[in-house]
Order: structure tokens, then C-alpha cells, then sequence
């Protein structure tokens, strides 16, 4: 992708926008929206894929599931490290598109041959997408612009509207509920992970028709006189991306190694971040030892809320009615795609209530907010707990209870997930953008990791009853419930501390 500044797009004038949102947000919008389908897509189908599938116990899919998304978010890390010092934003996020599309075309040609290939290049292909796009977002704004959170909430509505899409038609095409006469039975996985290529293209097409009205935003840190130099880092990259493939793979097949480099990844992006810390004025450091704060906080959230591509991807093939108030429905439908549906609708209305707070001096501050996600998902796991006591004599309950906890979780996203997004580029210095970004999505991958351990440890013996299973995943919910509704409690009790470390930032 050719990359050229657009005078006509000054950063001044793109941040002096007037009204709610800058128009550059609708492209970004739109392209995350299509990449987002396919991960939230493919996320909603890889733990029912390999269990029922591919045959894989259930405890180890659950293991599985964790550190195949664990990598995908420790890529971030990655991409962000990369974007910030070689690539720049918009090579980052196209490369990565790029690999996302090649990854689906593999699996589309065959999801169990090439299941761990094609999965090897959508993760590192996110890596470089992912925390490049939310970057570009925040520059958008200037730093002391109360708008930004509103923004991120519009944009988080985009996340949902691709994930909602994807949740819906990959898993209902796969499984035969979409589509089944169109399509023959033995090529219904082939064509939903297929659906992945197709609708990337369309989110790389997008951004590639609009990325110059950003002007300066995203383009490579080199200047134009070390443009020799700069294309042979970007060489290095685009090769060394490509010869992590098959050790990806290995590492993705075997979860073992997921452990060891949970083990490295996590101090190493720390000590890094220490030392670009040395570089940095005390008030800078201040707020970067905030942002750890609600990273290190935001692993327990994902831990939890991340049980739904995992543990609670089989609960729902195995203990939900389809029956959602009165209408059938497959309740693998409803785990993947309800979330994002009542995000499409709550978000936007949520960034506008933040804006009339604000107006009324009356909006909380950013530490309360992420305490208020963790009350709401300890609350929604809480329903899913007392979805056993209406269970009948076979194991099966409600999912019209089963989808207002998720009603009730999508607040708690809703009130810590686009807010933290805002945050890392509000608390970042403007060279340190995409690494504080990675290190954000870097959270999620050991929150997915854990999720695949805490998933494995509440899964029932194959050998128990359907009754048995249900109240064994039952009281496992309910342990998540306590524990988000701990953390909550302690983030708004020591919110005075965190708010002195973050300055001038809201």
C-alpha cells in the first residue's frame, strides 16, 4: 500500500472537527466492523468446531481455545512494538489483513488439515491489525478532548456490529442453520470460515479507498530521507512475520508451549516498557503506571467474561433450550452474536449519556467506570448461576434467563472495554501509542489464557449427568461472579489513588 501524506488532511484541522465525531471515525468504523466479524466469527466457532468436529475432549478444547486467542492477543503486543518503530499504523494494519486473508483461504480449503496453519496466520495477521486501527482512532482527538470516550463507544459499536454479523453467520453456516439447502452438507465449515477472506477484502478495500484523509496519522516514524532504510526494516519485518509461521503453529498445537511463553511474554513486555519508562519526564511515567493499573485489572475481566467462546460455547450446545421468548433458536447463536447485539445498540446511546453527564458535571471518572464493568459482570455471571434452578429433569434451562445476564454483562463491557481503549491513548506519550496499546491487548491475552484454564477446570466428567454437568458449570459461574464483584469493589475504593497517578487525564 503506497503511503503518502495528504496536505489537504492537516492533524490540526482533522482534530479541530465540529460536532460528536470527526468524519475519519466512519472508515475506521467500517473496517474494524469486517475485521472484527471475522474474529468474533471465528472465536464464536473454534471451541464447537474442535469438540464436535475435530472430536477433542472437551477440557483440553477449552485449553486449546484459551491459548489459541491468548496468542492472537499477545500478537498485539507485537504489532503495536512494530507499527510504533518500522511499519507505521496503516503498513501494520494492511500486512495484517493481508495474513488474515491468507489464514481464512486455508481453512476455508480444508478447516481440519490446515486448522492449525490457517489459525498460525490470522493470529499474527490480527496482531498487526487489532492495535493499530484502535491507535489511529485515538489520534483523532486531541488530548484534553472529553469527545474521545464517545468516540471510542461509536467505534466499540462498529467492534459489535462485525462481531454480532460474524457470530450469527459463521457458527449458523457451519452447523447447518443458515443456509442449509444452498449449501451441502460436507462444505458448510469450508464456506464459514471462507466467509473470513471474503469480508476481510472488504475491510482492507475500505480502508485502502479512504486512508489518506488521515493525513499524517499512521504513516511509518521514518523520515522521508531514510526511506532506504526504511523499507529494508519493513523487509525484515514482512519475512520475519512469515518465518514465525510454522513455529506458531507448533506452539498454537501444543498448549504447553502457550504456557512457557505466557511465562516470557508478559515480564519481557514489562521490562521494555521499564525502559522506555528511563526516557520519560516523572508526570508521564505517572500516568503509564495508571495505565498498568488498569491493564493488570482488565486480565480478571477478560479471565471471566472470555468464558463465552469457551466454557460456555459447549454449556450452551448442551444445557439451553432453543427457545428464546417463544422463538426457536440454536443457543450457540445466541452466545456468540447477543453480546454484540446489545452493545450495537447500547453503546452510542451509552457514549451520549457520558457526554451529558459531562455537560453536568456529573460523569464519572474513568477508575469508577471500570469498576462499574467489573459490578455488571459479576452480576451477569450470577444469572448464568441461578439458571440451574430452572433446569428440568434433563439438564436443560432457560435461555431467555441465559441471554439477559448477557443483557446485563454487555453493560459491564460496555463500561470498561471501549473506556480502556480510550484510555491507553490518553495515558500514552504519543512514541509509546502502539506499545501501550499492544500491552492493552497483551492484558487480553492472558486474560484469554486464563479463560482456557478456568474453562478447563469448571468442565464436568463426560461420565457424569446432564444434570451434574449443569450444576457443576453452574457453580463455576458463580465463583466468577464473586471474584468480578471483588474487583470491582476494590478498583472504586481506591479510585482517589489511581485518578492523583493520572493527572490531567479524565
Amino acid at each position: 500500500m503506497a503511503e503518502t501524506l495528504n496536505e489537504s488532511f492537516d492533524l490540526k484541522q482533522i482534530q479541530d472537527f465540529k460536532g460528536k465525531y470527526p468524519k475519519q471515525l466512519w472508515f475506521l468504523f467500517f473496517s474494524e466492523m469486517w475485521e472484527r466479524f471475522c474474529f468474533y466469527g471465528m472465536r464464536g466457532m473454534l471451541t464447537y468446531f474442535m469438540v464436535y468436529q475435530m472430536l477433542m475432549d472437551k477440557s483440553v478444547a477449552n485449553l486449546q481455545y484459551g491459548a489459541t486467542q491468548a496468542w492472537v492477543y499477545a500478537f498485539t503486543f507485537l504489532g503495536g512494538l512494530f507499527a510504533d518503530k518500522i511499519l507505521g499504523f496503516r503498513k501494520s494494519l494492511f500486512w495484517g489483513g493481508l495474513l488474515m486473508i491468507t489464514g481464512s483461504i486455508l481453512l476455508m480449503i480444508s478447516p481440519t488439515d490446515f486448522f492449525f496453519t490457517g489459525i498460525s496466520f490470522v493470529i499474527i495477521g490480527t496482531g498487526f491489525f487489532k492495535p493499530n486501527i484502535s491507535s489511529m482512532v485515538g489520534q483523532l482527538y486531541k488530548a484534553d478532548d472529553h469527545r474521545r470516550d464517545a468516540g471510542f463507544s461509536l467505534f466499540y459499536s462498529g467492534i459489535n456490529i462485525g462481531a454480532f454479523l460474524g457470530g450469527i453467520l459463521m457458527i449458523g453456516v457451519g452447523k447447518g442453520e443458515i443456509l442449509s439447502n444452498a449449501i451441502p452438507e460436507h462444505l458448510r465449515w469450508n464456506v464459514a470460515f471462507g466467509l473470513v477472506a471474503v469480508v476481510m477484502t472488504i475491510s482492507l478495500l475500505t480502508f485502502a479507498l479512504n486512508h489518506k484523509k488521515l493525513g499524517s496519522i499512521g504513516l511509518s516514524p521514518f523520515k522521508p530521507e531514510q526511506n532506504k532504510k526504511a523499507k529494508t526494516y519493513q523487509w525484515m519485518v514482512y519475512i520475519g512475520a512469515l518465518a514465525c509461521i510454522p513455529l506458531i503453529q507448533i506452539m498454537v498445537a501444543n498448549t504447553v508451549y502457550t504456557d512457557y511463553f505466557m511465562a516470557i511474554i508478559g515480564p519481557f513486555s514489562l521490562i521494555y516498557l521499564f525502559y522506555e519508562m528511563t526516557k520519560l519526564e516523572k508526570k508521564d511515567n505517572l500516568k503509564l503506571v495508571a495505565a498498568l493499573i488498569f491493564i493488570i485489572f482488565s486480565v480478571v475481566f477478560w479471565a471471566i467474561f472470555e468464558q463465552a467462546g469457551g466454557s460456555l460455547s459447549i454449556y450452551a450446545a448442551e444445557h439451553l433450550k432453543k427457545d428464546l421468548v417463544g422463538l426457536p433458536i440454536d443457543p450457540n447463536m445466541v452466545n456468540n452474536s447477543g453480546n454484540a447485539m446489545f452493545v450495537i445498540f447500547f453503546a452510542p446511546l451509552i457514549g451520549l449519556l457520558w457526554l451529558w453527564l459531562h455537560k453536568r458535571k456529573l460523569e464519572p471518572n474513568s477508575v469508577v467506570k471500570f469498576g462499574l464493568g467489573f459490578l455488571f459482570l459479576g452480576i451477569g455471571f450470577y444469572t448464568f448461576f441461578t439458571n440451574k434452578f430452572f433446569s428440568d429433569a434433563a439438564g436443560m434451562t432457560s435461555l431467555n434467563l441465559f441471554t439477559f445476564g448477557y443483557l446485563i454483562i454487555t453493560f459491564g463491557e460496555i463500561a470498561l472495554s471501549p473506556i480502556g481503549l480510550s484510555l491507553m491513548t490518553k495515558l500514552s506519550t504519543q512514541k509509546l501509542q502502539g506499545v501501550m496499546m499492544g500491552m492493552w491487548f497483551l492484558a487480553s491475552a492472558y486474560g484469554q489464557y486464563v479463560a482456557g484454564l478456568f474453562g478447563s477446570a469448571i468442565t464436568p466428567d463426560d461420565s457424569a449427568s446432564a444434570v451434574e454437568k449443569l450444576a457443576t458449570y453452574s457453580e463455576g459461574y458463580k465463583q466468577f461472579g464473586i471474584y468480578a464483584i471483588i474487583a470491582g469493589v476494590i478498583l472504586i475504593v481506591i479510585s482517589p489513588m489511581v485518578r492523583k497517578l493520572m493527572g490531567e487525564v479524565k
